[in-house]
């Protein structure tokens, strides 16, 4: 059956194009599968409305029970998997900077299997004259064995951009998982068709300069009910006539961000009838020398409306302040987190967001160039974000490591968060006795001090790659966060979470009446016993990719039962009572 044509957009650079599109481009009936089966029912959830309280400023729950472990988290390369995958990114020898910065994914139910499928955008020639001429982006559909399947012809995807980051979201709250899709030039938002067919224009208009966009967030800024787009820019650079740089020894180099223009990020304002408008400017979503690879939207000062935290490169970083009137205040000088401890801005790049402290606010790890540090900001309320990388014994690990990715989870589930980071060099400068390929790193909170874990969590990580993307899904279904691990010129790693002696837990999805239909921003207060935790559903995080849209607590020893309290992306909040643990819960948005 021929699906209704539905109309769709191309975003090239500063604004979408809309056109009806009068073809669909369907093959989700000739996939050599079966049709994909329907959603799983999913029983009833009784949710009663109460007041959302604060959590505590100390840790001390965390403290009691038996909630403390020690970390034992484990990852398993996933091989044989299916995901034969390796971003390129075409480097020839001219150093051009646009081959630093590519690697992106997604995690996405897009045929609503109830089983997490991988997006992964792919590089190429950044200098070929015909888009054709460069490899396409992948879909690998989950079969839910531990395998997944190549379905991207029969899809209907066909993406030859050279690409850098990917973000799924619902934008029209139809049900199904949308595509947006950066690159060095023209951006793509793939439209799902619920049939298993995505939908885009394909169309070649003049764009002023060759924008280059990285990292991606969706959030729902006006609380109206559908998700707005922020869309992180790095600079003014044409791959084509790049502007030359050079290493001392002569040798072509990959320029220093300063030595080239930086280029405004763009916000779009979601119209709610399918169409998007640039709103950036005029909301006050803008500052000077921007160099943006990352960005998160999130509930930053706990007055229930997003804010929004933008990694600029080598520049102050952004933190815009929602002021609930639909416009922003930057703010980010003013609370702590634009610099670091010495007043310096720093090459900053993928960003985590969790609460790891448990004072019910949420902090900040930015990852950074080499011989710096990987930065994290504890949130502290009305007296802002401070540097306390030291205090927490972070500094020196991070010290002669270049970080991409980083995501903030309990993925053993000891009631404890865990930093897993993505680690390579921009440049082969190892004539300098400096690593090109790196490991990757995983930390784990005490309750005290992180202590660096990585060398106990599986052979991965002791293997060398240039990391970039790391976005997290239970893809097992079995309550743990996996992970996908994009490296340049080398295979996408699948780590399937394994950990021995995890803890009790939960895993929440939400679907929404009134707020966005996946519940992005949606914010959860879990207690249990004397303890009790806080995570969002934030928008964006780590770099240039997204993950599966669930919140996962781990709960130690804890058994329960637990409570929830709920406050929807709308604002309206509601709770729990008796909720059993080890197990998965979709809630619902009355």
């Amino acid at each position: 059956m021929t699906p209704m044509p539905k109309s769709l957009y191309r975003m090239l650079g500063d604004h979408f194009v809309w056109l009806a599109a009068t073809t669909s481009l369907w093959l989700g009936c000739n996939r050599p599968t079966t049709a994909p089966p329907s959603p799983k029912a999913i029983p009833s959830v009784t949710i009663r409305k109460s007041n959302l309280s604060r959590i505590s400023a100390d840790i001390r729950a965390m403290q009691s029970e038996g909630a403390i472990g020690r970390n034992n988290t484990f990852f398993t390369e996933a091989e044989d998997c299916g995901i034969d995958f390796t971003y390129l990114n075409g480097a020839t020898g001219k150093a051009l900077m646009v081959e630093s910065t590519g690697g992106g994914c997604a995690w996405l139910d897009y045929d609503r299997d109830g089983w997490p499928d991988l997006y992964l955008g792919q590089g190429g020639d950044p200098t070929a004259l015909v888009e054709e001429a460069r490899p396409i982006d992948r879909l690998y559909r989950n079969l839910g064995n531990g395998s997944f399947q190549n379905v991207t012809v029969w899809t209907g995807i066909e993406e030859h951009g050279y690409g850098q980051g990917v973000s799924a979201s619902d934008y029209d709250n139809d049900g199904f998982e949308d595509l947006f899709v950066t690159n060095v030039g023209f951006n793509v938002l793939f439209h799902n068709q619920g049939d298993g067919s995505f939908q885009a224009v394909e169309l070649t208009v003049p764009a002023a300069g060759r924008l280059w966009s990285t990292s991606t967030a969706w959030g729902d800024i006006d609380r109206d009910g559908d998700l707005d787009l922020y869309v992180a820019r790095y600079c003014d650079y044409d791959p084509y006539h790049p502007k030359p740089c050079f290493r001392p020894n002569g040798a072509p180099g990959t320029c220093h961000p300063k030595e080239v223009e930086p280029y405004p990020d763009e916000f779009y304002l979601n119209n709610g009838d399918g169409t998007f408008r640039p709103v950036a400017q005029e909301r006050g979503l803008f500052g000077p020398g921007n160099r943006a690879l990352g960005v998160v939207i999130a509930d930053f000062d706990n007055d229930d409306w997003p804010d929004i935290f933008v990694a600029n490169d080598t520049t102050m970083n952004f933190l815009f302040i929602n002021r609930k009137d639909g416009f922003f205040d930057e703010q980010a000088q003013f609370l702590g987190c634009a610099v670091n401890v010495n007043g310096s801005p720093q090459a900053n790049m993928g960003i985590a967001v969790g609460d790891y402290d448990g004072n019910g606010f949420l902090d900040l790890y930015v990852t950074h160039f080499h011989a710096e540090w990987n930065t994290l900001y504890q949130n502290l309320g009305p007296n802002g974000f401070h540097d306390v990388t030291a205090q927490a014994l972070l500094t020196t690990p991070t010290m002669d490591k270049l970080g991409f990715g980083t995501v903030m989870a309990d993925f053993d589930l000891n009631g404890f968060q865990e930093l897993i980071v993505a680690n390579g060099h921009i440049d082969d400068v190892t004539d300098k006795g400096i690593e090109y390929e790196m490991k990757a790193q995983l930390f784990a909170y005490n309750g005290k001090t992180w202590d660096d874990t990585g060398s106990n969590a599986g052979p991965f990580f002791d293997r060398k790659t240039i990391g970039r993307a790391i976005a997290t899904a239970d893809y097992d279904l079995d309550g743990d966060l996996d992970v996908a691990y994009v490296s340049q010129n080398s295979k996408t790693t699948l780590l399937r979470n394994d950990s021995p002696r995890r803890g009790h837990w939960l895993k929440l999805r939400f679907v929404c009446k009134t707020s966005n239909r996946f519940g992005i921003g949606t914010r959860v207060t879990l207690h249990c016993g004397s303890s009790k935790w806080m995570q969002e559903l934030a928008g964006g995080t780590s770099y240039c990719c997204s993950h599966e849209p669930v919140l996962v607590f781990g709960l130690g020893d804890l058994s329960g039962p637990c409570r929830l309290e709920i406050r929807w992306p709308s604002g309206k909040t509601s709770s729990m009572d008796d909720i059993q643990v080890d197990q998965p819960m979709t809630l619902f948005e009355q």
